[in-house]
């Protein structure tokens, strides 16, 4: 009898183990068109056969009937497209030269929907078809979802515990082939499933506040730490009590002892970063460079708030070799360069705001919304133009300079364009925010337009663009599609790249 019953709980250990390697796993409702399947393999057998049938079907006969797609394959894993979101499926494999009680076991899963991937209401329209990265992929945080270069959504942003994710932005995949993103004042790290398996404390340890008001970029690091964009309060000092155009004055909280001058409250951008417990390892606040610097000289162009101060911090660029960081500051045109660990500002490009003098701009970018070190050593920046509201942005490669005497150079440009070709296309859109840029491994860039014609593309150093696409949306009120307001976007540059995001996999340089 003892012997019996071992033998029988054996034989259950060994069957919910092979449950187990089953995936996608029974009743699954995946996020997803591109799927991990996987199953047990049989010694002596390489080869099998994977059979996915339209629809839920308990019998063999039923499923052979309605089987849509049948994908050979010489391991006991591959990834498969199927047809649709919002679908029943069923699934089995054929182990090949195996009795047929082995191939009778049936599998099922649905793959879920949101409006963002229904075809009928967003979509990415490819303009010019890959002539380079064909087998990319690219999140698009405008439309909510991941495409393949023909424009199809295969992936939509979806975190287990959450009714609905909408409004992410920088949605971008790690070095962990996993994929990070900011989701209002959260930040996360999910896995293709859309397991967490990583969230910002957002704790205040940084800012003094109950929170970190985290924004714009998080950024998983080679060594595994995490470095996100926040923000403090902190106090300004105001020249005149009186001036009326204050408006927001004599804030006390924190204001000198004994100290009868003005103040305002502003917000000032912080760089955390953190550890895989959420530990901080190590911040930056530029409150310790703009305070009582000649930012103190900067008017807003608004004479009724001249003296409120929005620095916007909204890029950085982390080169972890060299140890220095890249912050961009959109309202004052000023990207900063700093020493890590250290915190000391090494150099400060963009505009020096001299007293009771109007802003003149610095003659190279404008409201720019992305930095970054390139491979040759030229900094990279997308540039908003805001200054100018009938241009378009730019992508600017700008030489740093040999010493402090000289200036940034310009030695490379690049014109966004649109497809719009009305006398009054540059009017039409607006690119007061978003865009950014990505270099590649062949150094071409990809690059996101942002604002409310948030074109995507890639384009190499001939200025020779190589792919292009433009999100858009349906407004049935009108009656025809409109280009959808975009933040950034990313890519995953091979197919390879996106195996170890499905797999879970640690990407291997």
């Amino acid at each position: 009898m003892y012997k019996t019953v071992s033998v029988l709980c054996f034989l259950l250990a060994a069957s919910l183990q092979l449950k187990a390697q089953v995936l996608p796993a029974e009743g699954s409702k995946l996020n997803y068109r591109l799927i991990g399947f996987s199953f047990p393999a049989r010694p002596q057998t390489s080869e099998y056969k994977i059979e996915i049938a339209e629809g839920t079907y308990t019998t063999k006969s039923s499923f052979e009937k309605n089987i849509i797609k049948k994908e050979d394959c010489k391991t006991n894993k591959k990834i498969i497209e199927v047809p649709s979101f919002g679908t029943e499926y069923t699934w089995r494999v054929v182990y090949k030269g195996s009795s047929t009680a082995m191939n009778n076991d049936l599998h099922h899963f649905t793959t879920k929907t949101i409006p963002d991937v229904d075809i009928d209401v967003c979509r990415l329209r490819v303009l010019k078809g890959a002539q380079a990265y064909n087998d990319a992929y690219v999140f698009v945080d405008g439309n909510n979802a991941l495409y393949d270069m023909a424009g199809k959504p295969v992936w939509f942003p979806y975190i287990k515990g959450l009714d609905s994710v909408q409004s992410l932005r920088d949605m971008k995949l790690t070095p962990r082939g996993t994929i990070t993103f900011v989701l209002g004042d959260q930040a996360f790290e999910i896995n293709y499933n859309g397991d967490v398996l990583w969230r910002a404390p957002n704790n205040g340890a940084v800012s003094g506040d109950s929170w970190e008001h985290y924004h714009h970029e998080l950024t998983r690091l080679k060594n595994g730490h995490y470095m996100i964009l926040g923000n403090e309060w902190a106090l300004s000092k105001l020249p005149d009590a009186t001036d009326p155009s204050m408006h927001i004055i004599n804030d006390d909280k924190g204001k000198p002892e004994g100290d009868n001058a003005a103040y305002k409250r502003i917000f000032l951008g912080t760089v955390i970063e953190y550890g895989d417990t959420g530990n901080v390892v190590w911040s930056w606040k530029s409150s310790n460079y703009f305070i009582g610097s000649d930012v103190d000289n900067y008017r807003n162009p608004n004479p009724k708030d001249k003296y409120n101060i929005d620095v916007h911090e909204n890029s950085f660029f982390f080169d972890e070799a060299a140890k220095n960081m890249y912050i961009s500051f959109k309202s004052l045109n000023r990207i900063i360069k700093v020493k890590y660990p250290e915190g000391n500002v090494l150099a400060a490009y963009g505009e020096i705001y001299q007293p009771e003098q109007p802003a003149t701009g610095n003659g190279l970018f404008c409201g720019q919304h992305c930095c970054l070190h390139s491979q040759d050593g030229t900094l990279l920046v997308y540039n908003n133009n805001s200054c100018n509201p009938t241009s378009v942005p730019q992508i600017i490669a700008l030489e740093e300079p040999a010493s402090a005497n000289e200036g940034l150079k310009k030695v490379w440009e690049y014109q966004c364009t649109t497809e719009d070709s009305s006398d009054n296309s540059q009017l039409k859109y607006g690119w007061p925010s978003g865009g950014n840029i990505v270099q590649l491994p062949d150094n071409s860039l990809f690059a996101c337009m942002g604002g409310t014609y948030s074109k995507v593309f890639i384009v190499n150093h001939d200025k020779k663009v190589l792919w292009s696409a433009l999100p858009e949306r349906w407004y049935p009120d009108q009656k025809k599609w409109l280009p959808a307001t975009g933040y950034r976007a990313s890519i995953i540059t091979n197919y390879k790249a996106f195996e170890a995001l499905v797999w879970n996999e640690e990407l291997k340089e």
